[in-house]
């Protein structure tokens, strides 16, 4: 069975854990390496039994622990080539143990299957996933400035979605810590979304059918609340945020702390890679 552990989310830094089987993926690396070996042994996961480390981008709030983690354990390393040139430059200059991958194309590790797809963010060669492992799907859409259709239409089938609420708009707006140049990137179509945009993107896969979940995260800590989030993303889908549908569920992950355990199953049948999609690690 699939499960997600947000480990930690927020501005400050992101990492989960993805767990199918004897398979272990840590989905980003932008806590401290400290604290994601503490929140990881809370687990009884030790840092000796992790598949690899799965980087959506080069930014140090999701890949600033990779080289004090690489420096004591030959942990496999998947992203796509644009992003490991600039992780070799700046983090990982001697690591050895690279995976890439094609953006656009699929692997699989252990008994997941993983396909990656471009997101619209101030990075490299920036990317969202769709991890599944044949009974569920788990769709990641962080750190991008809007849903671009293929986004959307990649983790229509997902039964959790991992998605961005990084601020409210009203906040940021009248925050006095940020030079407008700032809001102005956070803003922008390759920046952040909003709890209001990410919200419209939750009412869009709504209408699939197999959405069961929304885990919001990468929130500011200055701009936003985890309130704001829930009652946003809520009320996008026509919810009280006190009285969700049974069976449906909206949490919102923490900066300070792991979230409990989910089990990412789907009510229907996962589809199949496309054909035309292959395997192409090197």
């Amino acid at each position: 069975m699939l499960r997600l552990t947000t480990l930690g989310s927020g501005s400050a830094g992101n990492s989960a854990l993805v767990e199918s089987g004897g398979t272990r993926l840590l989905l980003d690396a932008g806590l401290s390496a400290k604290q994601i070996r503490l929140r990881l042994e809370a687990l009884d996961v030790a840092l000796d039994s992790i598949s690899g480390v799965l980087i959506t981008h080069e930014h140090i709030d999701h890949a600033g622990a990779l080289a004090v983690l690489c420096k004591k354990h030959d942990i496999p390393i998947y992203c796509n080539a644009m992003t490991s040139e600039v992780l070799r430059r700046d983090f990982l200059p001697n690591h050895k143990n690279w995976r890439l991958f094609e953006t656009g194309r699929a692997f699989s590790v252990g008994s997941l299957e993983i396909e990656s797809f471009s997101v619209p963010h101030d990075a490299v060669d920036p990317v969202g996933y769709v991890i599944r492992d044949g009974s569920g799907a788990l769709g990641v859409l962080t750190d991008m400035g809007y849903a671009t259709k293929m986004a959307i239409e990649r983790v229509r089938e997902a039964h959790t979605v991992l998605i961005e609420t990084n601020h409210d708009e009203q906040m940021l707006q009248a925050d006095t810590k940020r030079p407008w140049s700032v809001k102005q990137r956070i803003l922008s179509r390759h920046g952040h979304l909003s709890n209001d945009a990410a919200g419209a993107v939750a009412r869009e896969l709504m209408g699939s059918g197999n959405i069961q979940r929304f885990v919001l995260g990468h929130l500011s800590r200055d701009c936003n609340s985890s309130e704001l989030a829930i009652e946003a993303v809520a009320r996008a889908l026509g919810f009280n945020p006190a009285e969700l549908p049974e069976g449906f569920e909206i949490f919102c992950a923490s900066q300070g702390e792991r979230s409990p355990t989910f089990s990412v199953t789907n009510s229907v049948q996962p589809k199949q890679a496309p054909t035309d999609v292959q395997t192409r690690l090197f």
